[in-house]
């Protein structure tokens, strides 16, 4: 007969999930599973991957909505809610108690800060004790793979292109190993790659100034933007360049005239940028031939794309 970890790690792939590993939740480096669930012994991560695909019409310049829509909310608010849901009924058929945890996307307890991913002003700020999960550092407490330069979480199979979602239970499952750090070698082309330069070289991430350009405020990587675009901005040069430095009340101000392509549901906002430090980190990968998936032609296939800038 299969054990309880066979029988969850079968049922989740079986609703989609690509990896499913397991951390014990004492071990985990950010206390908030034992804070949202206090008799926690195991924390489930099940990552789920971000079709290549998907990023094939921004990287082509030809059509955009499929990255925020497949990679983003499709992932988020369908196929992930019912691989938890069934991998937790798995575990309560087995007399455990299980808590599915998904990214809350419009939960953030810093006052200033924002979620470049969805409409700033939907977010509901430092006026909640409910604890959050750091995804990032309990996907490697778990074993999913390492944390690379810009602080995506890199695997063997898809580099850094999947989300994921743990389950919190009480069941005493048996961990797996932690990834030692293999894939990513500081580099810098996910900092060069970013539009806004909203990336350091040492990977610190200004969240606002990556929300402006997430949504495609840099004209040389928008084919949407009109010639007219920020015209009532001081900065319209620096900003449409990519070379402003953005407060977050100027950010605001740039975000809220950032209206060219149509926004998506759930309050995600659609991508311009596709997430281009991901991406470049992909390329990247699959150029030194790291990575476990292989295809019978690379991302890549000719040289990137780049419009005037002044828009003619």
């Amino acid at each position: 007969m299969k054990d309880l970890k066979e029988r969850i790690i079968e049922r989740l792939k079986a609703d989609g999930a690509d990896i499913v590993c397991f951390g014990d939740a004492r071990k985990m480096k950010d206390p908030a599973p034992l804070k949202i669930m206090p008799e926690a012994k195991t924390v489930i991560c099940a990552a789920f991957r971000q079709l290549r695909g998907a990023r094939r019409g921004i990287e082509e310049g030809s059509t955009y909505y499929q990255y925020t829509t497949n990679a983003v909310e499709t992932l988020e608010e369908t196929v992930m809610p019912l691989a938890l849901l069934r991998a937790s009924e798995l575990l309560e058929e087995a007399g455990f108690d299980a808590l599915p945890q998904r990214r809350n996307q419009l939960v953030m307890a810093e006052e200033s800060s924002t979620n470049p991913e969805v409409d700033y002003a939907e977010i509901y700020r430092g006026k909640t004790q409910e604890a959050q999960m750091d995804f990032e550092q309990c996907a490697v407490d778990c074993g999913l793979g390492e944390r690379g330069l810009s602080g995506s979480v890199l695997t063997d199979d898809f580099g850094p292109f999947q989300r994921w979602a743990f389950i919190l239970t009480d069941a005493a499952i048996a961990p797996d190993p932690i990834v030692k750090p293999h894939l990513c070698d500081k580099c810098g082309a996910c900092a060069k790659a970013c539009p806004g330069r909203a990336l350091a070289p040492d990977g610190s991430l200004d969240k606002w100034q990556c929300a402006a350009y997430y949504m495609g405020a840099n004209r040389s990587k928008n084919p949407f933007m009109p010639k007219d675009a920020y015209d009532d901005l001081p900065e319209k040069a620096e900003v449409v360049g990519g070379k402003a430095k953005l407060t977050p009340e100027l950010a605001r101000g740039v975000i809220d005239r950032t209206h060219f392509y149509p926004p998506i549901k759930h309050a995600y906002c659609a991508s311009i940028c596709g997430r281009a430090c991901d991406t470049e980190c992909y390329v990247r990968l699959e150029e030194r031939g790291v990575l476990k998936r292989k295809f019978k032609t690379p991302f890549r296939k000719r040289p990137q794309w780049s419009l005037d800038v002044d828009g003619d």
